[in-house]
C-alpha cells in the first residue's frame, strides 16, 4: 500500500473553484429535490459519485415510465442531462462561464423537457444570500483540482460503501449531501427519538428524528480549512470523547457542544496503509457511540454468508 498515491487538495488552493462546483452541485441537488418523492431522512435529495463524476441516478418521471439522470460530467466538463425518451444535452463548463448563466442555460434545457422542479432558487447554508440567477463572481474551473476531488470521493466512496456493508441495521446509502458537499453513511440503532421543537428547522427535525451514528469526509471549511474524515453520535452519549480512537492520529473536537471525532486526511496520506486507517476510524468511531449508547452491536453487526 505504500506506493498508492492519493491526490493532494489542500483546501486553500482551489477556493473559486470549490465554490463554483459546490454551487453547481446544489443546483444538481435541487432539482432532484423538485422532481422527487420524499424519503426519509432527506435521502431523496442527494447525489452520487459516478463513473465519470457526480450523478442524481435516475430521477422517474411520468409516473415511471421515463426518467431523468443529471451529472457533472469530470472527463467531458461538462453537466449532462439525459432524459430516456428525450435525449441527451450537454452544457460545457469553461473557465469565464458564470454561475449565473450556467443556471439560466440549465434551466432551459430542463425546462425544454417539460419539467418545472419547484425548489428554492438560491444557495444553501453557503452564506451566499443571492439566487442562482445573480452570482456573477463565481466562474472559476480548475479542472486539475476538480478531477483529484472527483478521485478522492471515488476512493472514499469504496471506503464507506464497504464499511456500510458490515452493518446489518438501518443505512442510509453511500451518498453527497450537497449543502457541506460531504460524502456520508449513517447507520440507525431504530430507536425513534422525541421530535425536535417546530422552531428547528424541518431539515434538522427529519434528518435527526431516529438515534443514528453518521461518519463522512468534507474538503474542509473556513471552520477547519483541510480535507478531513468525521464521526459523530446523536444523540451524543456522556463519556463518548473519552473513548479510544483509530488510528493515533485521530482526535475529538467539539462540535456545537457535543464531541465530534476527527481524521486528517493528510494524516491519513502519511500512513502505511491508508484504506485501513480510514476503515479503523469509521470502525473505531462507530463502536464507541454504539457502546456507550446501548446498541445491540453483535446483533447489527452483518455475519458472514456462512453463518447466515
Amino acid at each position: 500500500m505504500t506506493d498508492l498515491k492519493l491526490p493532494q487538495l489542500p483546501y486553500g488552493s482551489w477556493t473559486e473553484t470549490r465554490v463554483t462546483i459546490h454551487l453547481i452541485l446544489q443546483i444538481m441537488g435541487k432539482t432532484r429535490l423538485g422532481l422527487t418523492h420524499r424519503k426519509n431522512h432527506w435521502w431523496f435529495i442527494t447525489i452520487y459519485v459516478s463513473a465519470r463524476g457526480f450523478s442524481t441516478f435516475t430521477i422517474p418521471l411520468d409516473k415511471g415510465l421515463s426518467s431523468l439522470e443529471i451529472e457533472l460530467d469530470v472527463l467531458q466538463k461538462a453537466v449532462t442531462i439525459s432524459h430516456s425518451e428525450k435525449g441527451t444535452t450537454q452544457i460545457k463548463l469553461e473557465s469565464g462561464l458564470t454561475v449565473a448563466h450556467f443556471y439560466k442555460r440549465y434551466m432551459g434545457e430542463i425546462s425544454k423537457l417539460g419539467l418545472t422542479p419547484k425548489f428554492i432558487p438560491k444557495p444553501f447554508d453557503m452564506g451566499i444570500d443571492k439566487p442562482f440567477e445573480e452570482l456573477e463572481d463565481y466562474s472559476s474551473f480548475d479542472w486539475n483540482a476538480i478531477r483529484r476531488f472527483w478521485q478522492l470521493m471515488q476512493w472514499n466512496n469504496s471506503i464507506f460503501k464497504e464499511f456500510s456493508g458490515r452493518f446489518y441495521g438501518k443505512t442510509c446509502p453511500v451518498q453527497i449531501y450537497w449543502h457541506h458537499m460531504d460524502l456520508a453513511v449513517t447507520r440507525f440503532s431504530g430507536k425513534k427519538l422525541p421530535p425536535m421543537d417546530k422552531s428547528v428547522r424541518i431539515s434538522d427535525r427529519d434528518t435527526y428524528s431516529h438515534e443514528q451514528i453518521s461518519c463522512g469526509f468534507w474538503v474542509g471549511d473556513d471552520t477547519i480549512p483541510e480535507p478531513m474524515y468525521y464521526s459523530y453520535t446523536y444523540p451524543s452519549p456522556e463519556g463518548l470523547d473519552k473513548e479510544t480512537l483509530k488510528p493515533e492520529s485521530a482526535k475529538w473536537a467539539d462540535s456545537n457542544g457535543s464531541p465530534m471525532a476527527l481524521l486528517s486526511y493528510d494524516d491519513v496520506r502519511s500512513l502505511p496503509d491508508p484504506r485501513q486507517a480510514v476503515l479503523d476510524f469509521l470502525e473505531s468511531s462507530y463502536l464507541a457511540g454504539a457502546k456507550l449508547s446501548g446498541w445491540k452491536v453483535k446483533e447489527l453487526t452483518t455475519p458472514s454468508l456462512k453463518d447466515v
